[in-house]
Parts: C-alpha cells; sequence; structure tokens
C-alpha cells in the first residue's frame, strides 16, 4: 500500500470535527458528475484520518493475527471497506464519525483476526498451547471433560442469568454480567477470540470501561470456579 497521499504534521487529532464535515461534503456530492471535487477531498482531507484510524486500532488492540507481512496492505484492505460503507454515515443519527467509523473498523478486525487465528492455531502443537503464558487459549483435548465442562457451562449460565439481579443488584453490574454470559450462551458461534477481542465485543453491547468489565467478569469467575470444583468432585451442581 502506498504511502498516505499528504503527509500532515503528528497529531493526536488526526480525526477531527473538520473530517466528519468532509465526510458529510463527499456523500453529498454525485459519484459521476462530482467525481473529481470528491477525489479531492477524500485525498486531501479523509484518506489520512482513515489511514491513522486503522494503524491506531490494529496496534492499540493487538490484531497481529493476518495474512499478510506488511500491515499497510490490512489497512488497505480495511480502508476500501470504509469507502464502501461511507456512504451510510449519517450525523443527524447522533454518531460522530470518529466512533462510527472506529466501531466499523474494530468489527471487520475481530471477524478477520479471529478466522486467521484459528487457521494458525491448528497448525500448532498442544504442548506449545498449554505453555504457561502463552497467548492462545486453549481447550482441554479430552472429549470427556469437554463434554463435563460443557455440561456445567450451561447449568452456570442458566442459574446465573436466573438470578443475576441477586448476584448483582446495581442494574448496570447486572447487564455487565449479561454481557459476559451471552459470551458463554453464544461459544459455539463465537469460537476462539483473544482476550482484547472479548471485551471490544462485551463493550459494544454494553457501554462500560473495562476496569468495570474486568470486575464483574472477576466476580462470575469466582462463582465458576468454587461450584465447578464442587461438581467434579460430585457429579452434580450444587446450584
Amino acid at each position: 500500500m502506498p504511502a498516505p497521499r499528504k503527509r500532515r504534521k503528528k497529531s493526536k487529532n488526526y480525526f477531527t470535527h473538520d473530517t466528519e464535515l468532509a465526510i458529510v461534503r463527499y456523500n453529498g456530492l454525485d459519484p459521476v458528475k462530482d467525481e473529481k471535487l470528491r477525489s479531492g477531498i477524500y485525498d486531501n482531507e479523509i484518506h489520512y484520518p482513515f489511514f491513522k484510524l486503522t494503524q491506531n486500532i490494529i496496534h492499540t488492540f493487538k490484531f497481529y493475527h493476518t495474512e499478510v507481512e506488511n500491515l499497510e496492505h490490512l489497512q488497505h484492505e480495511i480502508i476500501v471497506f470504509l469507502l464502501s460503507k461511507i456512504h451510510l454515515f449519517d450525523p443527524t443519527r447522533g454518531a460522530k464519525a470518529y466512533s462510527y467509523f472506529g466501531t466499523i473498523v474494530k468489527r471487520w478486525l475481530i471477524l478477520y483476526n479471529t478466522k486467521n487465528y484459528q487457521k494458525k492455531i491448528k497448525k500448532i502443537p498442544a504442548e506449545e498451547l498449554s505453555k504457561e503464558g502463552s497467548d492462545y487459549v486453549y481447550s482441554m483435548g479430552d472429549d470427556a471433560v469437554k463434554s463435563d465442562l460443557d455440561k456445567y457451562i450451561d447449568i452456570f449460565v442458566a442459574h446465573t442469568t436466573k438470578n443475576i439481579y441477586e448476584l448483582f443488584p446495581k442494574k448496570n453490574d447486572a447487564q455487565i454480567a449479561d454481557a459476559i454470559l451471552e459470551l458463554f450462551r453464544k461459544r459455539e458461534e463465537i469460537d476462539v477470540f483473544n482476550k482484547k477481542a472479548l471485551y471490544i465485543y462485551i463493550r459494544e453491547m454494553v457501554d462500560v470501561k473495562t476496569p468495570k468489565i474486568t470486575k464483574i467478569a472477576n466476580q462470575l469467575y469466582e462463582i465458576f470456579k468454587s461450584n465447578y470444583v464442587f461438581y467434579l468432585e460430585n457429579g452434580y451442581a450444587r446450584f
């Protein structure tokens, strides 16, 4: 992918209100009649913010499970996708352009990274997956253990969902807990995610900061762990 068409001074405010206005102007022009004018707006006012947005999200959330050696090639793919969606941006709906397009980028990268992560993990020996500190999520290989774990997860989710307001009296805490439980409910569809991707997924469902998600997740984990030990030792849940 070629370098950004227009170099600017380094600034944290690369995607500003002026960028949003440029996108609105771009969308307001006829793709055929105003092709040259649209191209100028994109080259001078939109390309660089899109380039930096994709770059920052890739590195901030460490979306590094790719099929390309040069991450700028990946950025190019995402920017092409953004351009296919740019006409859908409507500022009258209340969303800011930075948030709107940032969400599109993160969702695209979650799906892309998950697909490539699964390809990589199939090629990695089980002993490597089970190493302490490994970047990979390891599922126990024994089919019987997996079956028992699946059964327990179903029981755990059903019990926690039914008693969610007793376990988490505050409405916001209960909403976060339910968003986390939704990952358990859809575990067959979601497959393998890295930790950062899971946090993004939860934040898309509940608008909260990461420390709050971590706090609720830890509470759920304590409930899960203490009762799972009992389940393994006795063959039934004490819920």
